[in-house]
């Protein structure tokens, strides 16, 4: 994610419009072991946003042999864009599903917004048709090509059926192997290794 951020959030000044959550904080696992740690942490960071739409990162790992899927939330607009490359449905993982709907309420409600009863839970959850892998291996690349070309896109809605610039049944080898190189140069670049 620091990748994104240091090759296009920052030199397109896009961090008024798009930031990333932890997914060390909000993953599967944390969600099951540590729900309130979870919510508090997601509605502080929504809460500090409040006054402009922002559309938030949550790259999101199932804990099910590690798979990496796409959360992508507008808790102004209370929309959920699931962006998930092995086409599974968000009621795969229902532990997720509620810890989200609920933040986005918990925000509501701190936001003093009021919502008539038979929409309290009128949360809108978008599945996306995004490209699909073809192996169990290229999940945290596909994540990232998502994240990456909605920052390109820059927008804050996803279309249902993905961006037309981007729309494709499956991801390439050039256009995988296209992530990876930049995500190791950048690491490179940095000197970690």
């Amino acid at each position: 994610m620091r990748y994104l951020y240091d090759k296009l959030m920052g030199p397109r000044g896009l961090e008024q419009r798009f930031s990333f959550l932890n997914p060390m904080k909000t993953n599967l696992t944390e969600m099951i072991r540590k729900p309130d740690e979870v919510r508090t942490y997601v509605v502080e960071r929504f809460m500090a946003d409040t006054d402009r739409e922002k559309l938030f990162f949550l790259p999101f790992n199932t804990g099910d042999g590690g798979h990496w899927l796409l959360v992508a939330i507008n808790p102004f607009k209370e929309i959920v864009y699931y962006l998930d490359s092995l086409h599974k449905d968000w009621t795969t993982y229902p532990a997720m599903k509620t810890i989200v709907d609920t933040i986005i309420q918990t925000v509501r409600a701190q936001r003093k917004i009021q919502v008539p009863k038979r929409k309290a839970n009128n949360i809108t959850w978008n599945r996306v048709e995004c490209p699909r892998q073809r192996n169990n291996i290229d999940c945290g690349y596909y994540t990232l090509r998502f994240m990456k070309e909605t920052l390109l896109m820059d927008r804050t809605d996803i279309p249902s059926d993905y961006f037309d610039e981007y729309r494709c049944a499956y991801y390439s080898k050039d256009q995988l192997d296209e992530i990876k190189e930049e995500l190791c140069q950048f690491i490179i670049e940095l000197q970690v290794l």
